[in-house]
């Protein structure tokens, strides 16, 4: 979808600083780390996927979005996700009571003992898939001008551009149906554009950005 969350090349929002303040902390506040042990703890219980957690964040009013702080928006998709999952209801989630009259569905905690595991590991991407990629490295390809209604991993700013197939990484799963909470494969590659092909005249000719793209957002050329 074009949201507010797609803020790749749009201007007014200050320069990237790539030197990391290495002294700050993980964590603003201990909320935050109560957020990501929340989120990791309930996401292992299989009701949704990663991208349609990324879906609930962003299918959130602009406004919204944008006033959030990183964690904030955490815990709104985690919330949403839940009652639409059946794992709280409103009213649990208004009150902060547990409903004992509620009908609960069984699930397996995450022990203790498998979370440094989860967390490090994930869930696999990678799938086998019966069609043969379309493109080979060094192909010159054209990005589909498209605007999703959903969840998409195709950024706007590169959206009618010409790159360059520079890598294929395998068949995997696709971002943008699997955040509809169906699981199939499409191949991925990381395609090269010019600094020039992006922003235009540029002083830096000699720059360049690489960009993961599934196939069903490249066209031949």
């Amino acid at each position: 979808m074009n949201g507010w969350h797609d803020l790749g090349g749009m201007h007014g929002f200050g320069p990237i600083l790539p030197n990391c303040n290495c002294d700050e902390p993980v964590f603003q506040d201990r909320w935050e780390a109560r957020v990501f042990a929340l989120t990791v703890a309930v996401e292992y219980l299989d009701k949704w996927n990663l991208d349609e957690s990324r879906y609930a964040i962003e299918d959130q009013h602009p406004v919204d979005y944008l006033k959030n702080s990183y964690y904030e928006n955490w815990l709104i998709s985690l919330e949403r996700l839940m009652v639409e999952k059946d794992l709280i209801t409103n009213n649990e989630l208004a009150s902060g009571a547990m409903d004992v009259n509620a009908t609960r569905n069984e699930f397996v905690p995450l022990h203790v003992s498998e979370v440094k595991r989860y967390i490090y590991e994930g869930g696999a991407t990678r799938m086998d898939i019966k069609s043969s990629p379309q493109f080979e490295i060094g192909d010159m390809v054209s990005v589909a001008n498209v605007n999703s209604l959903g969840h998409t991993r195709l950024p706007r700013y590169v959206r009618g551009k010409r790159g360059v197939v520079h890598e294929y990484h395998g068949a995997h799963v696709f971002p943008d149906q699997n955040a509809l909470g169906t699981r199939i494969g499409q191949h991925l590659y990381s395609v090269y554009f010019t600094a020039a092909e992006i922003w235009g005249n540029v002083r830096e000719a000699n720059f360049g950005v690489n960009v993961d793209l599934w196939e069903p957002y490249l066209e031949v050329i």
